[in-house]
């Protein structure tokens, strides 16, 4: 008997957006995720989520900000899910 693959997965990335660098979060349907920081460039991300999640269903959020739509066109411009959200209503610790 042959297993086909029902669902895609899926591949949620949280960005703390800067001027001058990105905080990354990446989590999966799997595992809880990977944190790190990188050059503020969508073409950077881009390149990390080819490399190590091929074939993810993407879905990127950032608080709204200062530093503009440019992330969020470029993400949709890949096919990605992108979400710039009200920076009150993302969860902390102690809020």
């Amino acid at each position: 008997m042959k297993t086909e693959q029902t669902a895609q997965p899926k591949l949620y990335i949280g960005i703390d957006i800067h001027k001058r660098s990105w905080k990354i979060h990446c989590a999966t349907d799997l595992f809880s995720g990977k944190s790190f920081t990188m050059p503020p460039k969508p073409a950077v991300l881009r390149s990390y989520v080819e490399k190590h999640f091929t074939d993810y269903e993407v879905t990127t959020a950032y608080e709204a900000g200062c530093c503009g739509y440019y992330a969020h066109r470029s993400f949709e411009s890949y096919g990605w899910h992108s979400l710039v959200v009200n920076p009150a209503d993302i969860h902390r610790k102690g809020k």
